[in-house]
């Protein structure tokens, strides 16, 4: 394995942009050179920890490109991992949905990506990790769910509820054909399928209860998605999960920093100034220190354009903004072997030309694994 020496660049060490060199050495930050250390000229350029996605759901479109249209699932998986490691993603929890709907969030899929995943990790630079978000109805899947988590086959487990949101839906025709064609069947036929599921809700209490025995038993984190109510963090504060994702009013934000609990959501959020559903803004609730946590959503390249933007907004120096990205979600999920460039931590570096927010190579567990054609000049020179 090749050892670096990354030079001229500024290095984000100790919450600071401190001018210097880092080493890396085999996986790891090193504090000195290797002997015979390949060196990377960084003049110019920003050294930072690689990022870590909490949640993201990009690689669904690599999956199923058109409604019901299916790509083999080692091809998706190549194309997604070369699409964040070209967005300086070293680490991601692919949030993949397990539901009851069939098509892209059925049971199949899920067997079909863990499959794949399972067959690409001797292949793999970034740290590819499986975020189950667990659809809370869908109780005939539970039981494999429960016996991948105990395979180790899971790294973070996630409590969705859709159904209601979708049941609510079903009206609009235009809505529910968009369902109806995710899960590569007609309209009406959805709708059924949607009132049957429904039908069976007495059971999702007890569900939750077995997702979360198995999330404890297996020492994963876990996170409640989308909550409406200071009562529903509450009750998913109850079963272990320490991370509230996307919540839908502030005051439930506030109640989950109140109880030290990281609270995630979505870099494209903060690019676009502001939610595509009309939710909170999640800049100044940042800039409070009440998100601690930006994802990617379903837009790999925001992540790494999101602490910039915070940046530029004046309240947030980057190191505070990048820590969102980095630092944060490790902490939240638990990886404590990276966030930050100290040596003995993971060697998960991107290099990033400030001006234009611009990645110009990645480095995953000290390899360079993904070069833009500026960063290859660089080490031509």
């Amino acid at each position: 394995m090749t050892d670096w020496t990354i030079t001229g660049g500024r290095v984000l060490r100790d919450a600071a942009l401190q001018s210097g060199d880092l080493h890396l050495s085999g996986a790891r930050v090193a504090a000195e050179a290797a002997p015979g250390a390949r060196r990377f000229d960084a003049e110019g350029l920003l050294v930072l920890p690689g990022i870590v996605d909490i949640h993201g759901d990009a690689h669904e479109r690599q999956f199923q490109p058109r409604p019901g249209i299916g790509m083999p699932a080692a091809l998706a998986l190549r194309d997604s991992e070369a699409q964040m490691l070209a967005a300086g993603i070293t680490t991601a929890f692919l949030g993949v949905t397990l539901s009851w709907e069939p098509g892209l969030r059925s049971i199949e899929a899920w067997r079909g990506l863990l499959t794949a995943l399972d067959a690409a990790r001797p292949h793999l630079a970034a740290d590819l990790r499986v975020h189950l978000r667990f659809e809370a109805d869908n109780l005939g899947a539970l039981g494999e769910a429960l016996a991948d988590i105990a395979a180790g086959r899971v790294h973070l487990v996630a409590f969705n509820d859709h159904t209601p949101g979708i049941l609510r839906k079903l009206g609009s025709d235009s809505a529910a054909s968009k369902y109806a064609e995710r899960a590569g069947m007609g309209t009406a036929a959805f709708r059924t399928l949607a009132e049957a599921v429904a039908s069976r809700r007495d059971g999702v209490p007890a569900g939750r209860e077995r997702l979360a025995a198995a999330a404890r038993a297996a020492g994963l984190p876990m996170a409640s998605h989308d909550e409406a109510s200071v009562g529903e963090r509450g009750a998913f504060r109850a079963l272990g999960a320490a991370i509230c994702e996307f919540p839908m009013a502030e005051e439930v934000a506030l109640a989950a920093r109140a109880a030290g609990e990281a609270v995630v959501m979505g870099a494209p959020n903060v690019v676009r100034g502001g939610s595509h559903l009309g939710w909170a803004s999640a800049a100044p609730l940042a800039e409070r220190g009440v998100v601690t946590v930006l994802a990617s959503d379903y837009v790999w390249p925001a992540l790494l354009e999101a602490p910039f933007v915070l940046a530029e907004r004046g309240v947030l120096d980057l190191p505070a903004a990048w820590a969102l990205v980095s630092a944060n979600p490790a902490l939240a999920t638990g990886l404590t072997d990276r966030g930050a460039l100290r040596p003995g931590l993971r060697g998960d570096v991107v290099l990033v030309e400030p001006a234009r927010h611009a990645p110009v190579a990645s480095f995953c567990a000290g390899r360079l694994a993904w070069i833009s054609a500026e960063g290859a000049a660089r080490l031509a020179a």
